[in-house]
């Protein structure tokens, strides 16, 4: 294993962060995997999987069955690890300004154009442009603010990658997945090995998000020119591991190891494909799921367990008033698998409570969580 340390410069004199990225196996070795924890970083579950990963990963590779490039960063946003309000971790939003670690990812197709007019008939050389092109565009960006340095760092590492698994988790939740519709049957493996509940599939979900930072650029770039050979060189998948509370040894063993199988599936590892365990869902649009938002303050109470699939009008939770005990029912719209939830047991107006996975419904705009 060799081991980086990035800076990141500081917000005000006599402070410092530091990313720490762990390369396994032959330095540009095919295929690369890409995999980073906590982007939001008062979530754990990531953390914990990475340090599982490491020990498996150090071990393949003295066995000498590293056949690709692993690039693991487990503390993947020093920044927000470091925030705390009144003993409070918070780790989703930059105290400075209030922005999502999660979003606002430098939008790589504003040079679609330039990278389209020297494609060629190659597409192994069209591969190796786009990835120089890509990366020349990165470094075009204005980047002033500590935020900006980690975002733009990050992308700069996962460029290079032909997969890229961001580890997240919800509140509460089930396993669940989400990924560019073209990288859907890539990705199948990955969710039935994990035995995910959902795999959520958009093309554009709003918000510029690292996964589709990383992504979007190679769909975008075949459907502008069809007419030369554009391989899809990263596919990308954000992976949430369940709830907060879910950091556990034996949950990060096994969830590394459905990692580290899916690694065997696309040849990064050496050995024989592992059996693909049946799938616990099937790939569903992110336009058709369904947030569940509070019409009014209260106790809030589920009715339905996470995971459990329910259908079109069903009441999933309860809101109660403290006060005169009226009961506010919170039904879903669409069928489909209950998979997120807030953490929350007391809510106000316009919160949201929780996400199914539909298949009816037809949303448009910014489709993930602020």
């Amino acid at each position: 294993m060799l081991t980086d340390i990035i800076a990141i410069p500081a917000a005000a004199p006599g402070t410092a962060h530091h990313l720490t990225v762990q390369r396994f196996g032959r330095s540009g070795a095919r295929p690369c995997v890409y995999i980073q924890a906590a982007l939001h970083a008062d979530e754990i579950p990531g953390m914990i999987c990475a340090q599982a990963l490491r020990r498996e990963l150090l071990a393949l590779e003295a066995a000498g069955d590293l056949r690709g490039e692993v690039v693991l960063v487990p503390v993947a946003n020093p920044l927000g690890l470091g925030q705390q309000v009144l003993g409070q971790p918070v780790g989703r939003f930059a105290l400075g300004d209030g922005g999502n670690f999660n979003r606002d990812f430098p939008d790589l197709t504003v040079g679609l154009s330039r990278i389209g007019e020297a494609l060629t008939d190659d597409p192994d050389s069209n591969l190796a442009l786009i990835r120089a092109e890509l990366a020349a565009v990165l470094a075009s960006f204005p980047v002033e603010t500590p935020q900006q340095h980690l975002k733009a760092t990050l992308l700069a590492l996962a460029l290079h990658a032909d997969f890229v698994l961001d580890l997240h988790c919800d509140a509460e939740a089930a396993m669940h997945l989400y990924t560019h519709t073209d990288s859907a049957p890539i990705f199948a493996p990955l969710a039935a090995h994990l035995g995910a509940r959902a795999l959520l599939l958009a093309d554009v979900s709003g918000g510029d998000p690292f996964d589709e930072a990383v992504s979007r650029p190679w769909a975008e770039l075949a459907r502008a020119f069809p007419d030369r050979p554009v391989p899809f060189g990263c596919h990308s998948v954000t992976v949430e591991l369940r709830g907060q509370s879910d950091v556990d040894d034996a949950m990060a063993v096994a969830d590394a190891g459905a990692i580290l199988a899916f690694m065997r599936h696309v040849g990064v590892i050496a050995g024989e494909k592992p059996v693909l365990p049946a799938a616990l869902c099937q790939p569903t649009a992110l336009e058709a799921s369904e947030p569940l938002v509070a019409p009014t303050a209260g106790i809030l109470v589920y009715r339905r367990e996470l995971g459990e699939t329910v259908e079109a009008g069903a009441v999933l939770a309860e809101l109660i008033d403290p006060l005169s005990g009226a009961v506010t029912p919170i039904r879903c719209q669409s069928g489909g698998v209950f998979f997120a939830r807030s953490a929350l047991r007391f809510v106000t107006p316009g919160k949201r409570l929780g996400k199914v996975a539909g298949t009816s419904l037809k949303r448009s705009g910014r489709l993930l969580s602020p």
